[in-house]
C-alpha cells in the first residue's frame, strides 16, 4: 500500500477529532470520522448511534465483562462482528488513497500495511474537563467522570481487540498535548510530518 495515512488516536475531550477533520483539511484528504461511521452502519446494518457507542468502546469498563458477557457458546459476539466490519472498511478506505482516520483502532489495523503516520492527542483532565462542558453542556455526571468513563471503555476496547495498550507513547509516532500546544500547533506539527 502506497497511500500515506494519518491515524489520529485521542483521549476524549483532546480536541483530536477537530484537530483531525483539520489536518485533512489542510492537506487536501479525506477524513473518516463520521464519515467511517456511516460506512460502517451501511455494511453492517447496525444504526450510527450504535456503532459510534460501540465502535470503539468496549460495553463495560471491566475486561472479564466484555470478555465473556453477551457471547454465543461459541465464544462470539456482536461486538467481533462490528470489528471485523470496521477493520475491513479501513483497510478499503487506506487502500483507496491518503486520507486521515481518526479512532477506532486504525493506527493497530494498519500498522502493518499502509504507509502510516500514528498521532496520539492527550491533555490533562482539566483541559479536557473544560472542552466537554463547552462543547457538550453540562450534565448530571460530573465531566472529570465522563472523561474517565469514556477513556477507561476505550481503553479497555483497544486492548480487547488489539492485545496492545492504548496511550502509551511507544505504540504512536508523535503523542501530542493539545492542552499545551493548542489545537492549531497540533495541527501545524501533524501537517508538516507528513
Amino acid at each position: 500500500m502506497k497511500n500515506r495515512i494519518i491515524t489520529i488516536s485521542r483521549e476524549f475531550g483532546s480536541g483530536g477529532r477537530t484537530i483531525g477533520k483539520e489536518v485533512a483539511e489542510k492537506l487536501g484528504i479525506p477524513c473518516y470520522d463520521e464519515k467511517l461511521i456511516n460506512k460502517i452502519a451501511e455494511k453492517s446494518g447496525f444504526a450510527k448511534e450504535y456503532i459510534a457507542d460501540r465502535g470503539e468502546y468496549a460495553p463495560s469498563v471491566n475486561w472479564f465483562v466484555n470478555m465473556f458477557g453477551g457471547r454465543d457458546y461459541n465464544g462470539h459476539s456482536i461486538s467481533d462482528d462490528l470489528w471485523k466490519i470496521q477493520r475491513e472498511i479501513i483497510l478499503e478506505l487506506a487502500e483507496k488513497g491518503p486520507c486521515v482516520i481518526v479512532g477506532r483502532c486504525a493506527d493497530y489495523i494498519l500498522k502493518d500495511t499502509a504507509d502510516c503516520l500514528t498521532v496520539f492527542i492527550h491533555a490533562s483532565k482539566e483541559k479536557r474537563a473544560e472542552r466537554i462542558v463547552k462543547l457538550y453542556g453540562e450534565r448530571d455526571e460530573k465531566p472529570e467522570q465522563r472523561l474517565l468513563d469514556k477513556d477507561k471503555r476505550r481503553k479497555v476496547y483497544y486492548q480487547m481487540y488489539t492485545d496492545t495498550e492504548w496511550g502509551v507513547a511507544d505504540n504512536y509516532h508523535i503523542s501530542l498535548d493539545s492542552g499545551i500546544f493548542g489545537i492549531e500547533k497540533c495541527v501545524e506539527l501533524i501537517t508538516g510530518l507528513y
